[in-house]
């Protein structure tokens, strides 16, 4: 695994200038990789779209589902039940229905909030990185990260982070979308 510095930028123009000056300072043309990076969740790493299965926030949220649904359609069952006299027999029937539909919005009290704390899980911690046109340069002397850095600030790279992995003919192989960027101060 080689060493990588990655910077963010607006246009493809200053994705073009950036290659181009990273290869002025000595960065091996073929290891700099430039590439458009999605809106966190549009990555397509799924079967059926999106970056999980699942949202980060709502681990529990088929738990609360069952749990509302139940306790909401017996307690509308028992109110059904009681009104009886005045429904007839379809009270209870409908009263559990009623209470289901009512009892499933406790789901929602099992949400997790952006950034509030989740048991077991940091997922919901740590802001994804964000779309755009990322220009990415790796190397295996450590020494010139800051050359690296360098050259990236000066064409107003913003949120420049540092990885490991493999740039190879220009394409960033293992780079992973959801993976939480290590910026770089």
């Amino acid at each position: 695994m080689s060493t990588i510095i990655a910077g963010r930028f607006q246009l493809q123009d200053e994705v073009d200038r950036a290659r181009q000056a990273l290869a002025d300072a000595g960065f091996d043309t073929s290891r700099v990789s430039g590439f458009y990076l999605s809106q966190p969740g549009q990555h397509d790493q799924t079967p059926i779209g999106g970056d999980h299965i699942q949202s980060p926030g709502a681990k529990e949220t088929p738990e609360g589902v069952v749990q509302g649904v139940a306790t909401g359609g017996a307690v509308g069952a028992a109110v059904g039940a009681a009104t009886i006299p005045f429904s007839g027999p379809l009270g209870p029937v409908v009263g559990g229905l009623v209470g289901g539909d009512v009892g499933s919005l406790f789901s929602f009290s099992k949400m997790k909030d952006r950034g509030e704390p989740e048991e077991g899980s940091s997922e919901n911690r740590i802001p994804p990185r964000e779309a755009g046109m990322l220009v990415a340069v790796a190397f295996d002397d450590d020494g010139m990260v800051d050359r690296a850095v360098d050259v990236l600030r000066q064409l107003g790279a913003r949120h420049i982070e540092r990885a490991e992995g493999n740039i190879v003919d220009g394409d960033w192989a293992d780079f992973d979308p959801d993976s939480r960027p290590q910026l770089i101060a």
